[in-house]
């Protein structure tokens, strides 16, 4: 199952005592879904996950998918480095209505590739049948889920596509030449969306979409409909945009520019912590905000 091209990352909005900002989820995936998003992963890192207790997610995953309806794809990160418990909220999480889930390498752990195997076969089970997206990024985890072992997971029906950040363009070439022609590879850097693609990578998972999601989409429809120099140009034209959204911990800067476009508040959970003024200034100069 492709999901379609150009996913976003979604955060999570909090309100300033740091509670979940319900209210402000409607206007949030409002605002996604209008600048070009295909799909919302709901939960995940830049969810900021790990800060989220079980019944935050689930909730979460439910009322998303009910604003969302049939008119985007939501996935729930179900992933954690405990594979009894993955394996447990990907079970809950499928009563929610969810379309698929993504499930992020352990981190800290660093188990060896038959424990990650084992670890995304256990999660894939759970899924009731439900697609899931493997999410690499070595950068985070420590871990690096190999080639080979990624292939074999192909094998599995309901794992029918990967996140990769891991930068590794030969081995995502790799993937892509040997897996099944309907297992999907993402992009999980808005920097690497048109070099993977270029290989034969289906998009992009990304953060700066919040923000420059209608900018995205052009650059990915461009290329899919063979306009490889428009392309080309508007991945150099918003090269330096996607880099700021990651000049202080994810997702903090993003939610420092939500917060200027009124899409809730730039709160966050300890222990990332939210943008200071001097930051958000340099922020909006960035994106021509101020």
């Amino acid at each position: 199952m492709e999901f379609g091209r150009l996913f976003t990352a979604m955060i999570t909005p909090f309100d300033n005592k740091g509670n979940v900002d319900w209210p402000t989820l409607e206007p949030l995936v409002e605002h996604l879904l209008a600048t070009g998003s295909e799909g919302l992963v709901v939960a995940g890192t830049t969810g900021e996950s790990p800060t989220l207790k079980t019944e935050e997610k689930l909730a979460l995953f439910k009322r998303v998918k009910e604003i969302a309806a049939n008119r985007a794809v939501v996935i729930a990160g179900t992933g954690t480095n405990d594979t009894a418990y993955s394996e447990e909220l990907t079970q809950q999480a499928v009563k929610t209505g969810v379309d698929g889930f993504m499930a992020v390498t352990p981190y800290y752990n660093k188990p060896s590739q038959e424990g990650m195997y084992h670890h995304f076969k256990t999660i894939a089970n759970a899924a009731s049948s439900l697609p899931l997206m493997i999410y690499n990024i070595p950068g985070r985890c420590i871990v690096n889920l190999d080639a080979d072992t990624l292939l074999r997971l192909t094998e599995i029906p309901n794992i029918t596509s990967v996140k990769e950040a891991s930068g590794d363009l030969d081995k995502i070439a790799y993937v892509i030449d040997k897996s099944p022609d309907d297992f999907y590879v993402y992009s999980g850097d808005d920097s690497s969306t048109l070099p993977i693609m270029s290989i034969g990578g289906s998009g992009v998972v990304s953060v700066a979409a919040h923000v420059i999601g209608n900018e995205i989409r052009m650059m990915i429809d461009n290329f899919a409909a063979g306009e490889t120099l428009k392309a080309a140009a508007g991945h150099r034209r918003l090269l330096s945009q996607m880099k700021a959204c990651f000049m202080a911990p994810n997702p903090a800067p993003v939610k420092g520019l939500l917060e200027q476009i009124g899409i809730g508040t730039r709160m966050t959970r300890a222990p990332i912590i939210p943008l200071n003024e001097v930051e958000l200034k340099q922020l909006e100069e960035w994106f021509s905000l101020a």
